[in-house]
């Protein structure tokens, strides 16, 4: 069984004794000789200087190395030659949250071999956006973007693009040469084989060939493996050697100065071969560690206080804040909301304005549930029941996914199925309207259809998804219920 920890985690981080504390401790290791440092001080002071660094520089590259384990299996031999179509499952698609309801196309869009490419979205349920190399957010499409469902073309801008801008278009610039496109089909009767199939038509080419047939074509690998490169990488000094590659091949941010100003002091520069040596090896594995730790207690254990939904529930919003429009990430104009990047980059995927929209309309909002009705961690060995009160404020459909810990996408068993959504599975309603979800090593009898099964001695976790979400979902009026567990 995985531990329990009852009640939120207090950190009190104003604590005189503490701090008194932490600078005894940090002094004494010091030393000095008529004011200068010591040969063991200077080594002492440089190795925590590279630790430090090397552990912000990892964390606020997070998204650009998840972006690159999304970018490989995503592209086709030749540039902008095509992307790849899935009904994702727990058993193929290990990718971070994704979820079952709809299926996925991506495709990596590239900007430096294209030039301006061109996105044509036809009229349907689809829901899209493309971002960045960096993860950042470029353009919104389909029924939350500018389209509202419509269909329509859309045009992604290379960095430094100073050409005629032709009219017709919803135009998005990207700050890097890649992009990745992501577009979802959302079976609006059920069929998800149909909405599938729907993603042909979507088409992608160059500006420069508006006028010729395009052959970019979607390649079906829902039958295919996708591992999740991501957990393969983040503990140890393949993320570096990932990063650096990134670093290479792409443009320079302006307003990514100090942090390439971290990556240099720590041997990783655009254009020079990064060859750490043994110290510096370790320095960079240490921080691989602790920075990942700390990127798992901000997802699992967050300290915000705004994180939560509701004030006597336990779910919490994730994203913690939207994505913004103008800064194109997760914060304001003021600043860039570390925390909030720290927790949603490391249990998710995807920048879009639509995603965690507080507001009514075509958006989608995500309801992470990390702890039972007692503040105890989800346990994969316990069983429980989720109640969810009818009916469901939301316009196009709702879901409820569960997610392993570890590997932070959907739970893997025997069942092959982590998911249970409102238009796909059809849940059966309770006399009061409300839906009784299960979750658990075993099935209740007579609920099979109603629950999903977990593993023992493995926690999980859970998104409750509400696309289209419509006012009582932020307005108190309607209230998801905590999960119970079922002696």
């Amino acid at each position: 069984m995985i531990g329990v920890m009852v009640g939120t985690p207090v950190w009190n981080g104003s604590s005189t004794a503490q701090a008194s504390n932490m600078t005894a401790v940090n002094n004494s290791s010091y030393k000095y000789e008529e004011g200068y440092p010591t040969n063991a001080t200077v080594q002492l002071a440089y190795d925590k200087a590279d630790l430090g660094r090397a552990i912000e520089a990892y964390k606020f590259f997070f998204p650009t190395v998840s972006m690159e384990t999304l970018m490989e299996p995503s592209s086709s031999d030749k540039p902008n030659g095509g992307g790849v179509k899935m009904a994702t499952g727990p058993s193929h698609q290990y990718i971070l949250t994704p979820n079952s309801d709809t299926p996925y196309s991506l495709a990596v869009l590239d900007l430096k071999a294209g030039g301006p490419m061109v996105v044509e979205l036809p009229p349907g349920n689809f829901i899209g956006f493309v971002d960045d190399h960096n993860f950042r957010w470029v353009l919104d499409m389909g029924n939350n973007g500018p389209d509202k469902g419509q269909g329509g073309k859309y045009l992604v801008l290379p960095p430094g693009y100073n050409g005629t801008v032709p009219s017709g278009y919803y135009v998005g610039k990207s700050d890097t040469w890649k992009t990745l496109l992501g577009v979802r089909s959302v079976p609006s009767d059920g069929n998800a084989t149909k909405a599938l199939a729907v993603i042909d038509t979507i088409k992608v080419y160059p500006l420069s060939e508006a006028t010729k047939p395009s052959n970019f074509r979607f390649i079906d690998v829902t039958n295919q493996t996708m591992p999740s490169v991501i957990v393969k990488w983040e503990d140890n000094l393949e993320y570096w050697k990932q990063l650096k590659a990134v670093i290479d091949e792409e443009t320079s941010s302006v307003e990514f100065r100090p942090m390439y100003g971290m990556l240099q002091s720590l041997g990783i520069e655009k254009g020079k071969p990064f060859t750490p040596d043994v110290r510096l090896t370790g320095i960079l594995q240490k921080a691989a560690n602790i920075a990942l730790a700390e990127l798992k207690v901000n997802a699992f254990a967050n300290r915000e206080p705004e994180r939560l939904v509701w004030n006597d529930r336990n779910w919490e919003w994730t994203p913690l804040r939207q994505f913004n429009a103008t800064t194109k990430d997760l914060g304001t104009g003021s600043f860039l909301d570390m925390q909030g990047m720290d927790n949603w980059w490391y249990q998710a995927v995807g920048a879009a304005l639509s995603m965690g929209k507080r507001e009514p309309g075509g958006g989608s909002l995500y309801f992470a549930g990390f702890r039972d009705n007692t503040s105890a961690y989800l346990d994969g060995g316990k069983n429980y029941r989720l109640n969810v009160p009818g009916p469901v404020p939301g316009k196009l459909f709702w879901s409820v996914t569960v997610y392993d810990v570890g590997s932070r996408s959907q739970v893997v068993t025997d069942q092959n199925k982590a998911a249970i959504g409102s238009i796909v599975d059809k849940p059966q309603a309770n006399p009061d309207g409300s839906y009784d979800i299960y979750f658990g090593p075993n099935a209740p009898p007579g609920k099979e259809h109603q629950w999903i099964k977990t593993n023992p001695d493995k926690g999980w976790f859970t998104y409750f998804r509400i696309y289209g979400p419509e006012a009582p979902a932020f307005n108190g009026a309607w209230k998801l219920n905590d999960i119970v567990e079922v002696k």
